[in-house]
């Protein structure tokens, strides 16, 4: 129930036509419409803070193609997804933080252990309504990884990527529609973009769009990010997010793109069955094809059964 009709009801049920009725069951009437109606996580329209997450635990059966991060092409393996936020608001103010965390092992016979899945990502957002649905907002986000990547051109481990090699920070300011409960689409025509390769090896190979020897790189250009959750049955729900990027400075008709598709199928209290999709797609990302000198559209698949714990 909306808060407006919520708040209709508990007027009607306060009206004078209703002193004829007995006492005990307005009381018990005006109980029910005053109760706080639980919403869903990703609907930040109530005025107070909304905390939650999620962690799950998988053993998954997965395969990878052109994934920067490293893996096999086909895999079984043990993969956890951690998701946490507080969401807020009072009056025309907003505050929307997210962060998700993926992890995962796999224990290959081809070339032993090796990760399989390793992400971070924190979102922060401001908003100051202008009117119901869209909101002057300054955003800021982070993206990189935990520990080292490989890839494996011709069954041969190639070092590709660590923690801060590469980092994605974004800073922006522009304006985020909410049209309906669970989606935001945020728009921004100039925004900054720093790529970060913290590593001296993988920043001697000008990597990621990073010159021989720097350690960053600083982008402008246009950014977008939708973010959409919602249950699509009472057991299964859906949690995604697309960014697209356009490099004012370089090739700016070669849009980077990330994508990140979570279905989450609950078949008990703590048990559920998950599939991740991911689709990243950067022009700077050029470690494939035969002489590894280009950019691909990276996939990954995980889907897995285990262990979940809503926070």
């Amino acid at each position: 129930m909306n808060p407006l009709l919520k708040f209709s009801v508990a007027a009607f049920l306060c009206t004078p036509t209703m002193v004829l009725a007995q006492d005990a069951t307005i009381k018990t009437l005006q109980a029910e419409a005053s109760k706080t109606i639980k919403k869903d996580a990703a609907d930040t329209t109530t005025k107070t803070w909304k905390k939650g997450g999620f962690i799950s635990v998988n053993i998954t059966q997965g395969n990878l193609s052109n994934w920067s991060a490293g893996g096999d092409e086909y895999s079984l393996a043990i993969t956890s997804v951690m998701n946490g936020f507080a969401f807020y608001k009072k009056g025309r103010h907003s505050w929307d933080n997210n962060i998700d965390v993926n992890l995962g092992y796999i224990k290959t016979t081809s070339l032993g252990g090796r990760k399989n899945d390793d992400r971070i990502d924190v979102t922060s957002k401001y908003g100051y309504g202008l009117n119901k649905t869209i909101s002057l907002s300054g955003y800021f986000n982070v993206r990189t990884q935990f520990f080292d990547g490989f890839t494996y051109p011709n069954n041969v481990k190639t070092f590709s990527s660590t923690a801060f090699a590469p980092a994605y920070i974004v800073v922006a300011a522009g304006f985020d529609w909410k049209p309906i409960p669970g989606l935001s689409v945020f728009f921004s025509p100039a925004t900054s973009r720093w790529v970060i390769v913290n590593n001296p090896t993988l920043s001697a190979a000008g990597l990621y769009g990073v010159k021989p020897g720097q350690k960053s790189a600083y982008e402008i250009g246009a950014y977008a990010a939708a973010t959409y959750t919602t249950n699509i049955t009472k057991t299964l729900n859906y949690k995604g997010k697309l960014e697209l990027f356009s490099n004012y400075r370089r090739n700016p008709q070669n849009i980077d793109v990330f994508m990140t598709n979570l279905f989450t199928l609950k078949i008990s209290k703590i048990l559920s069955a998950t599939w991740n999709y991911d689709l990243i797609y950067d022009d700077d990302v050029r470690l494939f094809g035969p002489s590894k000198t280009s950019a691909a559209l990276q996939r990954k698949s995980l889907i897995g059964a285990g262990l979940l714990v809503k926070l």
